[in-house]
């Protein structure tokens, strides 16, 4: 970050950018904030209908477990597309700019998402439902690619040194935002509409609410990235788009390591969102409305450790902070799966310990590492990183816990997450000795 602090300090000075010396971080704050908490309110949209809606919309003639699996599956197909969306949309980025590429990302997001409100099962139109609901999927998660703006490392590079891990959480905080409301929705659906009626119509409005926040987090993010000022700002603080493969030669090495660096966080994500929805669902009698309450509390449990983490991280550092959460995450792993049958207070400590975590680890794990990254190459980098810590720590997290804890006991889902905190630990360490070696 020297360079990027050399660069700051140089628009101090008397001429015609001097006018951009000073950076509202706040400002720029909001936009991150409405922007991450869209992204992930369609994330979690998505994931808590396929744990109660799509295996007996798609595939009404499997078991429930195994309808599960393979609503998983398609999850899981995000994740993947998402690099690829990412390479396509750096070259919108370089072509014509980021305003044109957020505008068609997120138009791309909202209109898949709203497909699948209309999405006809598999008894009406065949196996035909479970390829459109995949190729919606794909669109998401190319979508998702090309929404990457670099606020959030504008954020960073604009916050006062000292507030460092403070301005880091901010983009974090959309997650435990857009799980509490998607929670309530779907909650509020369910609980108040019969059986019938909540697959016939009900699952199909928080679709319909996602594209309506999507359309909003549009404007605030055009607001700032499309102006003369942000952009340049954005070509000052070297956030412009390098092509993917030339980011992947020459920063391969920062790349793998910060996409292994979160991993613990990005598993104990899905192990505390989506895989004890499904559990809770297939496998205890607990009304599933009820289970998305509990869920919405522990997230607001969450959103107090992610604001703790910023305090924690610049007190005594991020990678300290996230090399403790890694080892914290590690010993969750040893116990806390099981509490899943233990009742609705069992439920309710592993949401909570587990929200508690992951607000600690979560809140400090973007980009983790990416002070390595050379200024040309640091907003390509960090995206390609992004993408390939989602589809490492979590694209198949629901999948393989749950395969896991159905052939071999919860305590397996435990191992899963184990192997995360130990990639996690190994990662950092790696990168510590490289800065070592470097300086």
């Amino acid at each position: 970050m020297a360079q990027s602090s050399a660069s700051m300090a140089g628009h101090g000075g008397v001429g015609p950018e001097a006018r951009h010396s000073e950076v509202a971080p706040g400002e720029i704050a909001v936009g991150v904030f409405i922007g991450r908490t869209s992204e992930y309110f369609d994330f979690f949209v998505y994931a808590i209908a396929s744990v109660i809606v799509f295996p007996k919309l798609l595939f009404p003639e499997a078991d429930a477990l195994t309808g599960t699996l393979y609503s998983f599956a398609i999850f899981a197909l995000a994740f993947i597309a998402r690099p690829f969306g990412t390479a396509i949309f750096m070259a919108v980025d370089r072509a014509y700019g980021k305003g044109v590429k957020m505008t068609i990302a997120l138009f791309m997001l909202g209109t898949a998402t709203v497909a699948i409100a209309f999405l006809p099962g598999y008894e009406s139109i065949g196996a035909a439902a479970i390829w459109l609901l995949a190729a919606a999927r794909i669109c998401q998660g190319i979508a998702l690619g090309g929404t990457w703006d670099g606020l959030a490392s504008l954020l960073t590079l604009n916050a006062p040194e000292k507030n460092r891990g403070w301005y880091a959480m901010i983009p974090q905080l959309g997650a435990p935002a857009g799980l509490i409301v998607a929670s309530a929705l779907f909650a509020f659906f369910v609980g108040n509409l019969s059986a019938q009626d909540f697959f016939d119509w009900g699952w199909r409005y928080p679709f319909f609410v996602a594209f309506a926040i999507n359309v909003v987090a549009l404007f605030a993010r055009l607001r700032i990235v499309s102006t003369s000022e942000y952009s340049e700002l954005f070509e000052n603080r070297d956030l412009q788009p390098a092509r993917v493969r030339e980011t992947l030669q020459a920063e391969g090495g920062n790349v793998l390591t910060g996409a292994f660096a979160p991993l613990a966080s990005f598993a104990l994500f899905h192990m505390v969102t989506v895989f004890p929805l499904s559990w809770v669902f297939l496998f205890t009698s607990e009304g599933i409305a009820r289970f998305l309450v509990i869920e919405a509390i522990a997230a607001f449990f969450g959103l107090a450790a992610i604001f703790a983490s910023g305090v924690i991280a610049d007190r005594i550092g991020r990678r300290p902070l996230l090399m403790g959460s890694a080892l914290a995450i590690a010993a969750f792993s040893g116990f806390a799966p099981q509490l899943l049958d233990a009742g609705s207070v069992g439920e309710a400590v592993f949401m909570i310990l587990g929200f508690v975590l992951l607000g600690l680890s979560f809140g400090q794990s973007s980009g983790a590492v990416a002070s390595g990254f050379s200024k040309e190459y640091r907003y390509t980098g960090s995206a390609i990183t992004t993408d390939l810590a989602w589809l490492f720590g979590a694209g198949f997290a629901p999948l393989a816990a749950l395969l896991l804890s159905t052939h071999f006991g919860l305590i397996s889902a435990g191992a899963y997450l184990l192997s995360g905190a130990v990639c996690t630990v190994i990662a950092l360490w790696m990168n510590d000795r490289f800065a070592s070696k470097g300086s």
